[in-house]
């Protein structure tokens, strides 16, 4: 099959893309993204994508040229999975904006240079089974910085916490600071605790998740209300379900934290509801956020 990426103003094939070694992307973690989920050609809650890649491009303070915008990287997108074959089943897409190329110095370049764009597509495959049966998940201490709410490419905690979980058996790191449950490694997290959804506040603390917001808007509709409370450590054991959400999460059921069952150790019946509307949105024609 045909692997072609866009990277600063051309589409070439995968292998002959090159970033030079003094791309403060590659030397400082410099740089901010974000994966867009696809389906049959059509981009899922792009609008909401669009504005959280603005939101860390401004927070890190990296500016695009005139001609550069969110909404140019969806077309730019859309171009790629035509050439590489992907505009039937799902895909996702990768958007990659650094610094870019200057000579080796914390400070920003001075004067700037043209910030390093960078877009890819990949078939996707939902885990269905997981999404049915449920999955495991353990805790681990989060040792984020304190910007968690901008979308950058440093991820080197969330690798480590996510290789923890792997090694535990478990698909995700529920991560941990000052006693309350924050988000996931990869993921946002809700959970059911005396009839009541928690999750955790949007603040620098967490990424303000796109599938979390989607989710956030189905549950009103739903009319089951989120109590944007901690979830703390101590009510763990008390928890009647917990689930994740994520764009190629989608609402994943959490039935063990840490080798314990939760609640009945099966997904729960808000978890269904929320899973049944999210996916009938995903799949519909007129997906939220387009």
């Amino acid at each position: 099959m045909p692997d072609f990426v866009y990277l600063n103003g051309k589409i070439l094939p995968r292998g002959e893309a090159r970033v030079s070694v003094e791309d403060r992307g590659f030397v400082f973690g410099d740089g901010v993204y974000e994966v867009i989920r696809v389906v049959r050609g059509r981009f899922f809650a792009a609008d909401f994508h669009n504005r959280r890649l603005r939101r860390s491009l401004e927070g890190i303070r990296i500016d695009l040229p005139a001609n550069q915008s969110p909404e140019k990287f969806n077309e730019i997108a859309a171009e790629l999975l035509e050439e590489n074959g992907q505009l039937e089943g799902e895909a996702t897409v990768y958007v990659q904006v650094t610094r870019g190329v200057a000579t080796r110095a914390h400070a920003f370049p001075s004067p700037a240079v043209d910030p390093t764009v960078y877009i890819s597509t990949s078939a996707f495959k939902p885990m269905t089974r997981l999404k049915e049966e449920g999955t495991r998940a353990v805790t681990h201490p989060d040792l984020r910085w304190g910007r968690c709410d901008y979308k950058t490419i440093n991820l080197l905690p969330n690798i480590l916490a996510s290789q923890y979980a792997v090694e535990q058996g478990a698909t995700e790191a529920i991560l941990i600071r000052n006693d309350e449950i924050t988000e996931g490694a990869k993921t946002n997290v809700f959970g059911v605790l005396d009839g009541s959804l928690r999750t955790h506040p949007c603040n620098n603390h967490i990424l303000p998740g796109i599938t979390r917001s989607v989710v956030e808007s189905l549950a009103a509709e739903l009319g089951v209300e989120i109590d944007q409370t901690p979830i703390r450590k101590s009510e763990i054991p008390k928890l009647e379900e917990l689930f994740l959400s994520g764009t190629t999460t989608d609402v994943m059921p959490v039935v063990a934290l840490d080798d314990q069952p939760v609640g009945s150790g099966k997904p729960g019946p808000v978890t269904r509801r929320l899973q049944k509307i999210l996916t009938e949105s995903i799949y519909s024609s007129a997906p939220l956020g387009d």
